[in-house]
C-alpha cells in the first residue's frame, strides 16, 4: 500500500522537477510500522544525489501527504527515510562486464556453429 501511495505522490512531485523520473522501487517498513525505508530509482542517475537531497528536505511535506492518503488504513504515519536504489546501475555494469568478456561470447558462438554443422 505504501509503495503504491508513494508512487502516486512521486508522479506529482517529479512534475515539479523538470527532466527527472522518480520511481519507487521498494518500501521496507519496520515490524512496528514506525519507520519506512523508501528506495527510489531516479533517472537520469547523474542527478540522483541532488534529487535525494531535495526529497530529504521535503520529508515533512511528503509525510503529511502520505498521512492524508492513508489516514483511514493506518493509525500511525511512519517516519520516512529515502534511499537511492542503485540496483539498476549495478545490473547495467554487470551486463557491460559480461558483454566485454570475449571468452564468453566466443564459446557460445562456436558451440552454436558446431551444433548447426552437426545437423
Amino acid at each position: 500500500m505504501l509503495q503504491k501511495e508513494f508512487g502516486d505522490i512521486f508522479v506529482l512531485y517529479a512534475r515539479k522537477i523538470q527532466g527527472v523520473i522518480v520511481t519507487v522501487s521498494e518500501v521496507r517498513i519496520s515490524p512496528d510500522l514506525s519507520i519506512a525505508h523508501i528506495y527510489l530509482s531516479i533517472f537520469p542517475t547523474a542527478r540522483a544525489s541532488e534529487i535525494i537531497g531535495r526529497i530529504s528536505r521535503d520529508t515533512k511535506a511528503l509525510r503529511f501527504e502520505l498521512g492524508q492518503r492513508i489516514r483511514h488504513q493506518m493509525r500511525l504515519v511512519p517516519e520516512l527515510n529515502f534511499h537511492n536504489d542503485e540496483s539498476i546501475e549495478r545490473l547495467t555494469k554487470i551486463d557491460q562486464i559480461l558483454d566485454a568478456d570475449p571468452f564468453l561470447h566466443t564459446d557460445l558462438d562456436e558451440d552454436a556453429d558446431a551444433e548447426s554443422l552437426d545437423k
